[in-house]
């Protein structure tokens, strides 16, 4: 989350080695959710986000709702885990999570609320379809974020000072992990090191030197809080969006950089930005570095169809002789 004086942005890489087809995709208000556990909601709060679309059902990766509210999924293979239904719990099937969520609450305040007695199940959409171990960032237009995750002991809600989330270890692990990265600056250090040794400083920025550069999911996480807490904030909305899309690049994943299996690679397909005060999502992908935008309140949100966009695209280069 990044957070200027006047709007608040929500988004993320989605950093994978299979694409699913996934779309930009704006639910209105009375698309009718059936959900797994859950009652069905034939009314309820307009959402957009990337989402990959099965049986008309929107299977959201990260999305924004027409409150302010936002949520995404990201990976936690290894450490996250499931459950069966259980019984006098708020079973919500962990695919239906971002819908549900946003279909229901306005802040994270209510989503903590609601929350309280919940239980994410391990059913999946399909049988061929296996469910995705995730855990969840969630903010909202306050600028306030928390971190929901469920793992062997059960579900956990974690209050997020640093607006920012990656994936595995467990989330406590990796706020207490920077505190190995206190003493890194922008710009040049000071001299702690030998005081009254005149060192010579031979790059700028040496106050950076120690900030790790792996795809790893730690080491993408220190340099993202880094980028994000130093991050400039905009005078209007074209330099807000622009300051965000260069703070998620600093953790982006070219293809060859993550070899996750022979001739594998794990990669940046895509980088979401979503203006959680006007409901506008852009987005660009691997093969397009162009900045696209979807305005959701430019579609009639009381329909009960969903509005569907490409996401994927190939890029295009300006000749400028």
């Amino acid at each position: 989350m990044y957070n200027s004086p006047k709007d608040h942005y929500f988004g993320r890489n989605l950093d994978y080695e299979i694409a699913y087809g996934q779309k930009v995709v704006i639910t209105p208000r009375n698309y009718e959710f059936k959900f797994t556990e859950l009652p069905t909601q034939k009314v309820h709060y307009a959402m957009i986000g990337v989402a990959d679309v099965a049986e008309n059902t929107p299977l959201y990766c990260d999305a924004i709702n027409e409150k302010g509210l936002g949520i995404a999924g990201l990976s936690f293979a290894g450490s996250g885990k499931y459950f069966p239904v259980i019984k006098d719990k708020k079973n919500i099937a962990s695919f239906e999570f971002i819908s549900y969520l946003l279909a229901t609450y306005e802040t994270v305040d209510q989503v903590k609320d609601g929350l309280a007695n919940a239980n994410i199940t391990d059913v999946s959409f399909e049988k061929e379809m296996p469910t995705a171990e995730l855990h969840w960032l969630v903010g909202d237009k306050t600028g306030k974020s928390i971190v929901v995750g469920t793992d062997e002991k059960g579900l956990h809600i974690y209050d997020n000072p640093v607006n920012a989330l990656t994936n595995a270890p467990l989330f406590p692990e990796q706020l207490t992990n920077l505190a190995n990265y206190a003493a890194v600056v922008p710009g040049e250090p000071d001299n702690n090191f030998l005081p009254g040794v005149d060192l010579k400083l031979y790059s700028r920025s040496l106050g950076t030197h120690h900030l790790p550069g792996g795809m790893d999911s730690e080491s993408r996480f220190i340099k993202v809080c880094f980028a994000l807490n130093h991050a400039s904030k905009g005078k209007d909305e074209v330099e807000n969006v622009t300051n965000f899309f260069h703070i998620l690049q600093a953790v982006e994943q070219a293809k060859g950089m993550d070899q996750v299996g022979p001739n594998s690679y794990e990669y940046t397909m895509y980088t979401s930005c979503m203006n959680l005060d006007q409901g506008i999502l852009y987005f660009n992908c691997y093969d397009d570095s162009r900045i696209s935008a979807v305005n959701m309140n430019k579609e009639n949100l009381n329909s009960s169809d969903l509005f569907v966009y490409d996401l994927f695209k190939k890029q295009e280069i300006n000749f400028i002789n």
